[in-house]
């Protein structure tokens, strides 16, 4: 039996259903170091080692931008894909679904990671917000169950009772502790009727306080119009929170400690602003009563007239320069009243009617003699061609004696147009007589 050969293109074809098909390739858990990676804007493309082998990586876009880590060259990482072959290129590679930095170390650079970018953009530089120093209402961001809660009540009642404290119970460890945490600032800036606000959370590991390195939480504490005091972990603890928020408190007490005054040193202090303020008036009082003493002594009030005797002279002296103006004025409208009057009866429209109408009575005479002229030439060229028309009229020529023939109606102009026994009508001048033709002679 002769072996039967395989296209290249059938082989991986083969080794592709095998793979797709093994249960134990289709989700691989993998420990190793990045390699041979450089960042590109869309999908990456990179190998993952160890000291004794090697296999190239892809993670699409969409996951690659989820990552809360950027990944380096040599960075050791936990990731989790599957296995597939490349049918044109007869190689393999393991596409990567999900990625992490390996152990402990990795918290703690993406904490260096995350605090650059928010260096780079400036989030840490922003103005920090002042405490009031006597607050009416404070916001607390704690659990509601532990010593925490408990150390910031006793020492804000032992030192200002009369403040209100308003606890946001809040998730402060585990996965959904950052959204509590993000929700419950939000609520606190929408009230909008708190003078600070305390985020507080009692000691522990890195992945104990990483909710206060998530980049909401750092954002939204950076976003709050309200101070806010942090004061999460022991005083060797240092968040991303920290960083942000308006003032830093080693520990819960401290925090409280910051938000508000001593009463006792409060209502002190009130002590002698109110003897200091009395005495201040008590001065102002004795001075402004000596200036009164000797205003009083003025010869203003004395000689009161005195004050408006100088005005009562400007006023006279300004009365008197108006009125010269008045007549002057009047003097100048009068004088132009003349001019323009003068301008007016020159330019009387009446007189320019009259000239109008005489004008026109003088045309009108012209008309009439043009026109007695022109009918009389007209009639004697009438009477000439009368005459000339008179002459030459053939009742004029047949008063001589001369007369026309007609036949039928029609001039008869030659014996040509004659026969033997024609009737012809013979015209006179005065009147006519109907002949026959008994003979047609043509002379030559």
């Amino acid at each position: 039996m002769e072996p039967v050969y395989l296209s290249v293109t059938a082989l991986t074809k083969y080794i592709k259903r095998k793979f797709d098909a093994d249960p134990y390739l289709e989700r691989v858990y993998l420990t190793g170091e990045i390699s041979n990676y450089r960042p590109r804007p869309g999908h990456q493309y990179f190998s993952l080692k160890d000291d004794h082998a090697v296999i190239s990586a892809v993670m699409y876009k969409g996951r690659f931008d989820k990552l809360a880590f950027k990944p380096k060259e040599g960075m050791k990482v936990l990731l989790i894909g599957r296995v597939n072959v490349y049918e044109s290129g007869g190689t393999y590679n393991i596409m990567v679904e999900h990625m992490e930095p390996d152990g402990i170390g990795a918290l703690y650079q993406a904490f260096s990671e995350l605090k650059e970018k928010l260096t780079r953009e400036g989030l840490f530089l922003l103005p920090k917000k002042k405490l009031p120093v006597f607050p009416k209402r404070i916001a607390i961001v704690t659990s509601p169950s532990g010593a925490v809660i408990r150390d910031i009540m006793t020492t804000v009642k032992r030192r200002y009772p009369i403040v209100q404290l308003v606890l946001y119970p809040t998730i402060v460890q585990g996965k959904d502790s950052a959204a509590n945490i993000v929700s419950n600032l939000k609520l606190i800036e929408d009230k909008g009727d708190f003078d600070t606000v305390i985020v507080a959370r009692g000691g522990g590991s890195i992945e104990d306080l990483w909710s206060f390195n998530e980049e909401a939480v750092v954002r939204q504490i950076a976003a709050m119009s309200v101070p806010v005091i942090s004061s999460v972990g022991h005083e060797t603890d240092t968040t991303l929170a920290d960083f942000v928020a308006d003032v830093r408190a080693a520990t819960p007490t401290a925090a409280a400690e910051l938000s508000v005054p001593v009463l006792n040193d409060v209502i002190r202090y009130i002590h002698q602003i109110d003897n200091r303020l009395y005495q201040k008036m008590r001065h102002l009082h004795t001075m402004q009563q000596q200036r009164l003493n000797r205003a009083m002594q003025s010869y203003i009030f004395r000689q009161p007239e005195r004050m408006y005797e100088g005005y009562t002279i400007k006023a006279d002296q300004v009365q008197q320069r108006l009125a010269n103006q008045m007549q002057q004025q009047i003097h100048l409208r009068s004088n132009e009243l003349q001019r323009l009057q003068l301008r007016l009866e020159n330019r009387n429209p009446a007189r320019d009617v009259q000239l109008a109408g005489n004008r026109r009575q003088q045309v009108t005479d012209e008309l009439q003699r043009a026109m007695d002229r022109y009918l009389k030439q007209k009639e004697m060229r009438m009477t000439s061609a009368m005459q000339s028309l008179d002459l030459l009229s053939p009742l004029k020529i047949m008063s001589r004696g001369y007369t026309y023939t007609t036949r039928d109606g029609n001039v008869v102009a030659s014996v040509k147009e004659l026969q033997s026994g024609d009737k012809l009508k013979v015209n006179f001048s005065d009147g006519y007589a109907e002949a026959e033709v008994k003979q047609v002679v043509e002379e030559k």
